[in-house]
């Protein structure tokens, strides 16, 4: 039943390997906590009052609100797709609601703060140099995440129309355009790249010529974000939430924006005006006489 369900998130819902372990590490301390608690063995068996008394359970761990949402969200999805295959006749998660939590605004670097990082900093000259911008570039750029910009391969860069070709969650596909600069990078990084003899379809490399792993990655980012910036999280995320709220504080429009970040719903990027309506808010007590 379990396996059937991850297949389908694999195959049929295209979730990474990553999500879907999240899923089956969930359904497995949910199965654990009915066996020995209830003594339930079969999902099917299963009714409001034990997922109630597995949220219970999890709260007095101290897991944070966050976390319990998400294992409730692996449930009602599990829930659904068993309904859905008639193992049962209803949905035992059909009244759980998900724990009210505090909504933190996306954390961003400021533009000055980018502008330094990008335009000041000194990056070497060497193939090292060369690869270090153009991540950082890459990510404030396009707003892509780790994931996809770990997969960039040589092919996805089209330099006469000027866009990348970036494979999103669930291998959807989205063009983005870029400016001339970046073009530029990119070509200069592909030249020192083909000179060393580094061979491979991606686009950016270690240096031994091997493709970048996550880890990599995000020690760059914090690496060059230490120079310029007091933020406490600097990782990849934090340059694709920069990227969109400098788009939407000059006047992007907001469907433009989900399209570049690859949203599939509009709510998803909305959460990025909340950092603009706080600088209006600002400007406005800082300037009206009244505020």
């Amino acid at each position: 039943m379990v396996e059937t369900f991850l297949k389908y998130l694999s195959f049929e819902k295209r979730y990474s390997q990553h999500t879907v372990e999240a899923y089956r590490k969930d359904l497995q301390q949910f199965s654990d906590f009915l066996s020995s608690e209830y003594e339930i063995a079969d999902f099917t068996e299963v009714k409001h009052p034990h997922i109630r008394g597995w949220i219970v359970d999890l709260m007095d761990q101290d897991l944070s609100p966050k976390s319990v949402n998400r294992k409730i969200a692996t449930l009602k999805s599990f829930y659904k797709f068993l309904l859905g295959r008639e193992y049962l006749e209803a949905n035992p998660t059909s009244q759980i609601k998900p724990l009210k939590t505090e909504k933190d605004l996306p954390a961003f670097v400021k533009e000055d703060e980018i502008t330094n990082l990008l335009d000041r900093v000194e990056f070497s000259s060497d193939f090292s140099g060369q690869r270090d911008k153009l991540l950082l570039e890459l990510l404030y750029a396009t707003g892509i995440r780790l994931a996809e910009l770990k997969g960039l391969k040589d092919t996805d860069v089209n330099f006469y129309e000027k866009t990348i070709r970036v494979l999103g969650k669930r291998n959807k596909e989205r063009i983005i355009p870029v400016g001339n600069s970046l073009i530029k990078l990119i070509g200069d990084y592909q030249k020192t790249k083909n000179e060393m003899g580094m061979k491979g379809e991606k686009l950016l490399l270690t240096d031994g010529g091997e493709a970048l792993y996550p880890m990599f990655i995000y020690r760059k980012v914090k690496t060059y974000l230490n120079a310029v910036t007091t933020l406490s999280k600097k990782s990849p995320h934090v340059m694709r939430h920069t990227f969109a709220t400098h788009l939407l504080n000059k006047g992007a429009d907001l469907n433009a924006v989900k399209d570049l970040l690859g949203h599939t719903s509009l709510a998803a990027t909305q959460v990025y005006t909340h950092n603009s309506i706080e600088k209006l808010k600002a400007a406005f007590d800082q300037a009206h006489p009244k505020a």
